[in-house]
């Protein structure tokens, strides 16, 4: 008998994918394509919604047409999007201009002047600070990433666009408000807003204080859904364009690093898990809230209903590498084919295994646009250090795996702080995660195991149909530790371990001694 199937939506900063996925976690089909970024001129960094969907609309058609009897067996679509992104819509559910990325900082200045008060820490006053923690678990970033720093952005800046706003919402909630038409949020994906009470996580609701301390009118706000529930039908003319049952229902779904720590089987407490993509994060359920200011660090509400998940979130992992592709190696102005970029990079993990640990000499700092853990510091700014004559691009790509591993590195002690015991092991996710170079590198310069997931690409899409799974009450969340396969396991080689500890010395003074000169060239 042919297993219940879940249409999965992958919608990341790079990318739309989408996948079915049986209910057991296989990847029946999968389809993607690249989606355009657009870097504005005042320093703004969005994306189309209205591109997203034609994506969505030509990618799913796309695969379902090429998987008919997978597409049959469809019982729900559930979504994992990227976070932290903001969208004014109107009554109707129409954007009122482009997506927000968590990328834009152009709200900073605009969140400073709301919370700045007479006794402040970190721009932010200290009674206000104190009611964020408590409540939340965290703070809206300073460097304006997140919708806190979005929305006061369009409130000030573009108060025309604020005035029409009928709802903000992330994309995940816009993704479901197009497959439904109803205006919600989930408790992970309304999460940086800042707005919630998060203390108990089977209750997340807003808060009036938080609301009014922010300076954002409530009724802008969406309804809260938990990630596992039911949104609604599938809409009827959704439904037939795509060619499935008008009864498929549509699961809330949740945010990337949410669905990421399902789809890599890290259910259990305390079980890490590494996601390597545009950007990267280590994230682990905890039974607890708790908060680090200092280090950026926070358990926060996620899919399991009674656990909160640690995230510790770096601004740019892989984003480093396709930086280094289209404005290094191969200009856009070659008119490199969208068919080549996979292959590019499978040359790289190449090219990447040919020097030596420690990639002779050279030392890469991956913060091209700025930090968000175990420092929050926008002024960051990526480096290649120790180039000599004697180097030459070899070094130069693996330096790069290399650095955004001490980065990892450089985050490990906070997290294993934070969760009061040593990590001894770890699931790898992501597209990053493809590259058995890096994940031997990560191996070694962590110094302890690493577990690639297999298909790591898909851990996402797969997150995603587990959750719509337990929302249709095919599966419970403990059951799919069980189901995960891993397609090789890396231990770290002691030959390179004093070259990498002697880099990573390097790499934390790197940031010690520059941290001052970056804030003086981009404050």
């Amino acid at each position: 008998m042919p297993e219940k199937t879940i249409l999965a939506i992958d919608l990341g900063t790079s990318s739309m994918k989408v996948a079915l996925v049986d209910i057991r976690g296989n990847v029946l089909g999968w389809e993607s394509e690249p989606i355009s970024l657009f870097v504005t001129p005042d320093g703004g960094v969005e994306q189309s919604p209205q591109e997203w969907w034609d994506v969505f609309l030509r990618v799913a058609k796309k695969l379902i047409k090429k998987n008919p009897k997978a597409a049959q067996e469809v019982i729900a679509l559930c979504s994992s999007t990227q976070g932290e992104s903001t969208i004014a819509v109107d009554r109707d559910g129409q954007p009122l201009g482009n997506c927000i990325l968590w990328m834009d900082m152009r709200g900073a200045d605009a969140l400073h002047r709301q919370l700045r008060g007479t006794v402040h820490l970190n721009d932010i006053g200290m009674r206000d600070l104190l009611r964020f923690v408590r409540l939340t678990g965290g703070l809206p970033s300073q460097t304006g990433k997140d919708p806190a720093g979005h929305m006061l952005y369009i409130r000030d800046q573009q108060p025309r666009i604020y005035e029409q706003t009928y709802k903000f919402l992330n994309v995940l909630d816009y993704i479901n408000l197009c497959l439904t038409g109803h205006f919600v949020a989930t408790v992970d994906s309304i999460l940086t807003s800042w707005v919630t009470d998060n203390r108990d996580p089977k209750n997340i609701h807003y808060d009036d204080r938080l609301i009014d301390t922010l300076g954002i009118d409530r009724e802008k706000l969406p309804e809260i859904l938990a990630c596992a529930d039911v949104v609604g039908k599938l809409k009827p003319q959704v439904a037939d364009e795509l060619g499935l049952p008008r009864e498929v229902r549509v699961v809330a779904g949740s945010i990337d690093n949410t669905a990421a720590a399902i789809g890599a089987g890290a259910v259990r407490d305390y079980e890490l898990h590494l996601y390597i993509g545009t950007s990267s994060w280590m994230a682990a359920h905890v039974p607890y809230k708790k908060t680090d200011v200092f280090t950026s660090l926070a358990s926060l509400p996620c899919a399991i209903p009674d656990r909160y998940l640690l995230t510790a979130l770096q601004a740019t992992a892989g984003g480093n590498l396709t930086f280094l592709r289209d404005n290094v190696l191969y200009h856009k102005d070659e008119l490199l084919q969208e068919a080549d970029v996979p292959d590019i990079f499978k040359v790289l993990d190449q090219i990447a295994e040919r020097p030596p640990a420690g990639s002779n000499g050279v030392i890469y700092t991956p913060w091209i646009w700025g930090e968000r853990a175990p420092v929050e510091d926008r002024t960051l700014r990526a480096g290649l250090y120790n180039l000599s004559l004697n180097n030459n691009r070899e070094d130069i790509i693996r330096a790069f795996l290399e650095g955004i591993a001490f980065n990892t590195r450089w985050l490990l002690a906070p997290v294993e702080k934070f969760m009061k015991r040593k990590v001894q092991r770890l699931n790898i996710v992501g597209g990053g995660a493809q590259s058995d170079v890096w994940c031997q590198i990560f191996a070694d310069v962590l110094d302890f195991e690493v577990r690639q997931v297999q298909d790591p690409v898909y851990a996402n899409a797969r997150g995603a149909a587990w959750i719509g799974a337990v929302g249709m009450g095919e599966l419970a969340f403990p059951e799919v530790e069980n189901m995960i396969k891993f397609r090789r396991i890396y231990t770290p080689n002691e030959y390179n371990r004093d070259v990498y500890d002697n880099h990573f010395d390097v790499f934390i003074n790197i940031y010690k001694n520059m941290n001052k000169i970056y804030r003086n060239l981009n404050a």
